[in-house]
């Protein structure tokens, strides 16, 4: 059955942003101060780490237990927020 020119758009699209995510997730993990990261607490690093690898701000905020304006900090000293 041939597909539909709405449905390979579709697939086009989700095929970019894929790559535009594959993209940032290295920027990141070249970013990153790894001794920086290392140095912090636990539930800190992990969260930091989280954000590194899947890029999700809400996710490794919740995490962190931070109010967001710190946790933003603490990604800013990481070398890995570009915000």
């Amino acid at each position: 059955m041939p597909r539909s020119s709405g449905s390979f758009k579709l697939e086009e699209l989700l095929e970019e942003w894929e790559e535009e995510d594959r993209e940032l997730r290295e920027l990141r993990k070249r970013r990153v101060d790894r001794e920086y990261v290392a140095s912090l607490p636990s539930r800190l690093r992990e969260a930091v780490e989280l954000y590194v690898e899947q890029g999700d701000l809400r996710l490794a905020h919740e995490l962190s237990g931070l109010p967001l304006d710190e946790f933003v900090e603490v990604l800013r000293r990481a070398g890995v927020w570009a915000g």
